[in-house]
């Protein structure tokens, strides 16, 4: 049984919350404020936390912060009224794993908890695997099956993000800001150009496609889609 600790000051949602992932089999704990929160964040540990972007007395990010300072390396979800692209950017260089914007479903935060936990534990891996699709970062290459890829570096690392995110939706603005370090996003097909000459190198013919297009919102790696 996972673990979960749920760091959330409104109690009505953190209700619902633990009501929904009690009921899923889930073991989680709650935390009402961001001091609280880092206590019991350090005090043992857990599978995974669910925190909320504003709680009084210690901000989530702030909090996110001080974890990955110390070397906390736990899967965290930030929750967030907040969920323009930049608050996204910003909760996800503050070491959280994934943002969910208010208001949301219960099933689609259930899975998104599901999918960080599929993740390995230690995203310094040098040796990645999705599916039948594999990445050494060490020596530059790739494999899908018994199939060589051919990639390119930047093709390389544009994988290397989407497989460490699998089934996460990840805009086109995030993708800008951590594959091509641009602190703006450009008016440019740049990402388009790029996913397709990765899409036809993965994808031979007969093969499942792994990266899909999420219309408004950017792409995700899903392998059993």
């Amino acid at each position: 049984m996972a673990k979960l600790l749920l760091i959330e000051d409104d109690a009505e949602t953190a209700t619902e919350l633990l009501g929904d992932l009690r009921g899923r089999g889930y073991s989680v704990d709650w935390a009402a404020t961001g001091p609280e929160g880092a206590t019991r964040a350090r005090a043992e540990p857990w599978d995974a936390i669910i925190l909320d972007r504003m709680l009084p007395g210690l901000d989530g990010l702030s909090l996110l912060r001080d974890l990955r300072g110390a070397g906390d390396r736990t899967p965290a979800l930030v929750l967030s009224a907040l969920g323009d692209v930049d608050e996204r950017i910003r909760g996800l260089r503050a070491g959280g794993d994934d943002y969910l914007a208010k208001p949301f479903v219960l099933a689609e935060l259930a899975a998104r908890i599901e999918a960080l936990l599929r993740r390995p534990a230690d995203t310094r891996e040098t040796l990645l695997r999705v599916g039948d699709l594999e990445i050494d970062l060490i020596a530059g290459t790739g494999r899908r099956g018994a199939r060589d890829l051919d990639l390119l570096p930047r093709e390389l690392k544009l994988l290397e993000y989407l497989m460490r995110r699998p089934g996460q939706v990840i805009t086109r603005a995030l993708l800008f800001e951590e594959v091509w370090n641009y602190r703006f996003t450009p008016k440019s097909n740049l990402i388009d150009v790029h996913l397709g000459r990765l899409r036809r190198k993965l994808e031979a013919e007969g093969e499942a496609p792994l990266i899909h297009s999420v219309r408004g919102i950017g792409f995700a790696l899903m392998p059993d889609a």
